[in-house]
């Protein structure tokens, strides 16, 4: 009987055993390297940033490994702050290397975030300070997740008066399109359409017209050639399934026809969209109020939207007009600080005076589109 008993308990204890196994989800309690995480390198005592050597490294931060007892790898963030402000869901750097390369580029968006300047006209100061942080973690952000960050590093850095605006980093787009559509040249790396990035981005866009009656192109890294080329993930010329790959095929555009395109790329995310735009204006200067748009018409020569209109006299920010897309608000341009230049979802542009207007919109730079309002 005794024997029998002890079997009997043997097998519920086996059953038990194998029941955690199946059912108990593993969890892991980890033990921070008692030394700390730490940077390990120096840094200058400051750094010149130069907009004409943008893709030049500027300083490599190295760190100590940390061990948090597990069997998980490591995975480190290099994290950049103009006010100490450290965002983990954009950093410099991710990866296991216990290092991280910053860019001058990198820096100087930084420091256009802490305000800094390096226009000689303006009183903004061009001088200022830059913080960076490591942060070592394991597990995932979006659950259970151990983590541990470094002090924080500050770096003094200098904008050279009279240097050049930091010229934003840019693709290009080549098809055979270009010659009907009013630019120099078909699939001409060299007359590439550019797109452009924010500073250390890989975000490029731009505006493109495509006036013929099934669009071919191809995404480029430099307009000196082939070299790198991106195109649709698709089977066959002409597809559109928001994919790059490289080479890959001619991409298309979404209804295989022309059009004025807002082209959007990122060659990291391998993801590239374009929406077919026409643009107007709309606002309580026009003669239809907010209700309705007025229509511009594109120039091709001179690359152009353009509308002569009769305008009243209203005051920003809270009156005047605005651009729109397709007579919705998805894609409005407005004008942020009344300074001529056009951002998405800026202010209301003011009309100083009542008259009849040339309005124009110049959409061919990308990310410095530009308008203009000359009273007739």
């Amino acid at each position: 009987m005794k024997k029998l008993s002890f079997l009997l308990f043997a097998l519920i204890g086996l059953i038990s055993l194998n029941s955690c196994t199946e059912d108990d989800p593993f969890t892991f309690v980890a033990k921070p390297d008692p030394e700390g995480l730490a940077f390990t390198s120096s840094v200058a005592d400051n750094y010149n940033l130069m907009a004409s050597n943008g893709d030049n490294l500027a300083e490599r931060f190295v760190w100590n490994p940390v061990d948090f007892d597990v069997q998980t790898p490591v995975k480190y963030q290099l994290l950049g702050s103009a006010d100490m402000t450290f965002d983990t869901t954009d950093p410099i750097y991710e990866g296991e290397a216990t290092n991280g390369a910053v860019t001058v580029s990198e820096m100087l968006a930084l420091a256009a975030d802490a305000g800094l300047d390096n226009d000689p006209e303006t009183e903004a100061p061009n001088t200022g300070s830059l913080n960076f942080q490591v942060r070592a973690f394991v597990g995932s952000d979006g659950g259970n997740v151990v983590e541990q960050f470094s002090e924080v590093v500050t770096v003094n850095v200098t904008l050279p008066e009279g240097d050049a605006e930091p010229e934003l980093p840019k693709i290009y787009v080549t098809g055979n399109f270009a010659v009907a559509s009013g630019y120099a040249a078909d699939w001409s790396p060299e007359n590439g359409i550019p797109l452009a990035a924010e500073m250390g981005g890989t975000n490029y866009e731009g505006f493109i017209n495509m006036d013929v009656e099934q669009p071919m192109y191809k995404f480029l890294p430099t307009n000196e050639g082939w070299d790198g080329n991106y195109g649709d993930a698709g089977a066959e010329g002409g597809a559109y399934t928001e994919v790059l790959a490289s080479p890959g095929v001619d991409a298309g555009t979404p209804d295989g026809t022309g059009g004025y395109f807002y082209v959007k790329a990122d060659p990291e995310a391998l993801t590239y969209s374009l929406t077919e735009t026409n643009w107007g204006v709309i606002g309580n200067a026009t003669p239809t109020g907010w209700d309705s748009d007025s229509d511009m018409t594109y120039d091709a020569e001179n690359k152009v939207w353009t509308l002569t209109l009769d305008l009243t006299a209203q005051e920003a920010p809270d009156n005047g007009i605005k651009f729109r897309a397709n007579d919705a608000w998805d894609l409005n341009i407005g004008d942020s600080g009344a300074d001529g230049t056009a951002e998405f979802n800026g202010d209301n542009i003011g009309v100083p005076e009542d008259g009849n207007y040339t309005i124009t919109l110049d959409l061919s730079n990308p990310r410095m589109y530009t308008y203009t309002l000359t009273k007739n």
